[in-house]
């Protein structure tokens, strides 16, 4: 069993406001043990916007430069997770505006859209295989269904965010939520593959 030095023993039990008040006054160990603390939290939240692991790990350290400039204004009666969590998805955000002028996206008028009823998920699928299929989404579609789905932002506010109308954010999630169905039929589900 490898044996641990004190400083990394005492690493894990340091709380996150200690760290937070250290960070704040530019202590560099604690901006590297609290960046390494969250830095799994961070790439989950970031790998869902971007198009791949480099992408989402420029987001990551973007946004926790955000965090080391702006960490005397925390509230610390409020959650650092919390807080930390919107600057990456805000962060995700900006990345995905900067990246989309080279993307084209199809403006969809108002639409009754129906969902249909998909076949049932038989397959336990493991992490890096949803987020393989994630991943083959185009981007508007993967970051509006992130947005809505996971977020929980509104149609209204996702378009305000991503300067489009409330129902091609609409439309994103339909069309996303279809090609996902498509994907995992594709992959997982064969029998039940549309046409």
């Amino acid at each position: 069993m490898p044996v641990m030095r004190k400083s990394e023993k005492d690493d894990h039990t340091i709380s996150d406001q200690e760290l937070i008040r250290r960070c704040s006054e530019g202590d560099k160990r604690a901006e590297e043990l609290l960046y390494k603390r969250y830095f799994s939290f961070a790439m989950s939240i970031c790998i869902r916007y971007t198009g791949d692991q480099y992408e989402a790990m420029e987001v990551v350290n973007d946004s926790y430069m955000k965090v080391l400039g702006s960490i005397k204004d925390l509230d610390c009666s409020k959650s650092f997770r919390s807080w930390y969590g919107r600057i990456l998805v805000n962060s995700a955000i900006d990345n995905y505006r900067r990246n989309a002028k080279h993307v084209t996206h199809l403006q969809f008028t108002d639409f009754e859209m129906t969902e249909e009823q998909g076949a049932p998920v038989s397959a336990e699928l493991s992490a890096n295989e949803i987020l393989e299929l994630f991943n083959r989404l185009p981007d508007n579609y993967r970051v509006t269904f992130n947005l809505f789905e996971i977020e929980g932002y509104t149609h209204k506010e996702i378009g305000q965010m991503l300067d489009i109308s409330t129902s091609t954010s609409r439309s994103n999630l339909f069309r996303a939520k279809k090609m996902l169905r498509k994907l995992y039929n594709r992959n997982f589900n064969p029998e039940k593959q549309e046409e």
